[in-house]
């Protein structure tokens, strides 16, 4: 069992550092795990190693797992190009509501 270097997994007794977040699409019914989010969210729930690989799901429900790139270092070019022209969107349209929200988005970054 690792020690506590991030945010400890959600389980009950565990105390390893959580490497996926697990987040419920009810009406889908459907879970989908993934690499760690950057910050804790209330409905999403962090998993170690040993838990994320033993998550099972209610019958009828369907996981998606969305692997760890340990390559990536940050949002892929196609990721900046969309931010960009979402920003570039925004300036043009003036609305300046939004252009805050994307300035959020990219401080999360």
């Amino acid at each position: 069992m690792s020690t506590l270097a991030g945010r400890p997994c959600s389980r009950v007794s565990c105390r390893a550092a959580a490497t996926m977040t697990l987040t419920y699409i009810y009406a889908d019914s459907r879970a989908v795990l993934g690499p760690i989010a950057t910050f804790s969210e209330p409905h999403a729930y962090d998993l170690c190693d040993k838990h994320s690989t033993r998550l099972t799901v209610p019958n009828g429900w369907n996981v998606i797992r969305q692997s760890v790139d340990e390559n990536q270092t940050g949002p892929s070019d196609d990721d900046l190009m969309a931010i960009a022209d979402a920003v570039r969107e925004v300036v043009s349209s003036g609305s300046f509501s939004m252009f805050i929200d994307i300035i959020f988005i990219l401080s999360c970054l």
